[in-house]
């Protein structure tokens, strides 16, 4: 392999992995943020040119009494003269299939190397609540017992949220940085008296910033990024989520220029508390934590470069939100050069290691 193709390689390399990857943690434990959005080399610099990332993306969650009480809120099922206890589970499913096509300019912008691009996304979502509501309601001749059957169910398919996303990246070695903004511009399908939502309801502004070490002489490689949500009120139901902190982690190793192993993993808290007038559930913080395992393979598509990429996260020490597990299939076409099917390791490392130093003049 030529140093000029491996250079390609490498850099290709840099947008496949880390492309975002989407969010359902505030109002009814539902967030613009998806914990794995960024993933591998996230702040690696990128080939200049267009990029396309596609992804299937499938979760299955649940969660307990306080997430169904805010769901039967938000519908309308527990009128504000109702005094209730909720005994019941929530049970989700989502199937979601996006394209994010994405372009870096080739000329450096404050020493470093932009991108922008947009997420467009369409699914399904299906959700169901099984269990009871109890209480007194409370009326103009007194109060009433009150007992219900807090069982129900829909589904929604269509288009979600458009989420535009621009970087900036910058490269020292082995080391390299980037900062990152996003957000969400709510007009996919979205109606605050459905349980399943594809939309959010309301917009947002994400960002945050990361670190990528890269170790060409070994193929190590460790990725962290931290970011922040700031959302606004939904106006259907005057109700503000709280302020957002996730970070994605990964750490990988290239066992040759084609094959990754790797594990991934997330933590997510809301650090602020929910708000609005339409807020009767109080502060409502959510949190999650996810890891999981990942796989990448590498290889020409034409003149292009073709990765794909799968992963796969369980998760635990969850409140406030539904949790389970979620699994991604990710497959991206970038600029870059074919790459050889046979290639020794030993020397793909050697050659990597030299393309480092060169990266750094």
């Amino acid at each position: 392999m030529t140093c000029s193709r491996l250079k390609q390689f490498v850099l290709v390399l840099g947008v496949l992995i880390s492309a975002p990857t989407i969010a359902a943690a505030d109002e009814s434990g539902v967030s613009f943020w998806i914990p794995g959005f960024f993933g591998s080399l996230a702040a690696a610099p990128m080939q200049p040119g267009w990029t396309l990332q596609t992804n299937y993306y499938h979760t299955s969650v649940s969660a307990g009494a306080d997430v169904a009480r805010s769901l039967d809120i938000r519908i309308g099922r527990i009128p504000i003269n109702l005094n209730a206890n909720v005994s019941a589970t929530v049970d989700a499913r989502a199937d979601l299939g996006w394209a994010m096509p994405l372009y870096t300019f080739a000329t450096p912008v404050l020493g470093g190397q932009a991108t922008v691009g947009v997420l467009g996304l369409y699914g399904r979502v299906s959700t169901s609540i099984a269990g009871t509501l109890a209480g007194t309601l409370t009326t103009p001749l007194g109060t009433t017992p009150f007992a219900s059957s807090a069982n129900t169910s829909d589904s929604v398919s269509g288009f979600g949220d458009v989420l535009p996303i621009a970087t900036l990246r910058w490269n020292a070695g082995a080391h390299n940085y980037m900062t990152y903004i996003t957000g969400d511009v709510p007009v996919g399908a979205y109606d605050s008296t459905r349980i399943s939502n594809i939309g959010l309801g309301h917009g947002t502004i994400d960002a945050g910033g990361g670190y990528t070490y890269f170790d060409p002489q070994t193929g190590h490689e460790f990725s962290g990024i931290l970011g922040f949500t700031y959302n606004f009120e939904n106006q259907s139901d005057q109700y503000q989520s709280g302020v957002d902190m996730h970070f994605d982690w990964s750490v990988s190793q290239f066992v040759t220029k084609q094959f990754q192993i790797g594990a991934v993993g997330y933590v997510y808290k809301e650090i602020g508390c929910d708000s609005g007038s339409g807020d009767r559930v109080g502060c409502f913080q959510s949190q999650v934590v996810g890891v999981g395992p990942q796989l990448g393979f590498i290889f020409p598509v034409g003149d292009l470069q073709g990765y794909l990429n799968l992963k796969y996260y369980s998760e635990f020490a969850a409140e406030n939100r539904p949790h389970g597990w979620n699994t991604w299939v990710t497959f991206t076409i970038s600029p870059g050069g074919a790459v050889s099917e046979h290639i020794n390791p030993k020397a793909h490392y050697h050659e990597i290691a030299a393309l480092g130093r060169s990266l750094i003049q």
